[in-house]
């Protein structure tokens, strides 16, 4: 075998292993995406979120998280102004409120669950979510309470 096709197939395998790690990867998180959105409702005392809000967004996070701080607060402070009377959004920080962590299965921080106003969640995303994302998944749960 030549020195080109022995560099080939070495390549080859490499790039079928890091598919398989990817694919792997995936499967996880959507598993886990898939076991946060069947937890139980959650139930937010009043004094933390209002009657009003038919939205309830957990923003995890912790003090060191560099994209939490100038990423993903700005974007939910974007989204409070378009829908501040329909939206709270609790700050949880992912470091020591461990129970929250493991009922939605946070992987890293930033993540964000969006929550209707009884408590169920309709929308996990793991890392970074922009202002449009958090709107649509905002926007499908106002519409359903519409409905």
């Amino acid at each position: 075998m030549s020195d080109f096709s022995l560099r080939l197939v070495i390549l080859l395998l490499v790039c079928l292993l890091v598919s398989i790690a990817v694919w792997a990867g995936r499967m996880l998180v959507a598993r886990r995406r898939q076991q946060a959105l069947a937890a139980a409702p959650l139930t937010v005392p009043s004094s933390q979120s209002e009657d009003q809000h038919q939205v309830r967004i957990l923003a995890f996070s912790s003090e060191d998280c560099r994209q939490c701080h100038t990423l993903q607060q700005p974007a939910l402070d974007r989204l409070l102004k378009q829908h501040g009377e329909h939206v709270a959004v609790i700050n949880v920080d992912a470091t020591t409120q461990h129970d929250l962590t493991e009922r939605y299965k946070v992987l890293t921080v930033p993540t964000t669950v969006v929550l209707d106003a009884q408590g169920n969640a309709h929308a996990v995303n793991y890392g970074f979510a922009n202002t449009q994302r958090l709107q649509e998944q905002v926007n499908t749960i106002l519409n359903l309470a519409v409905s």
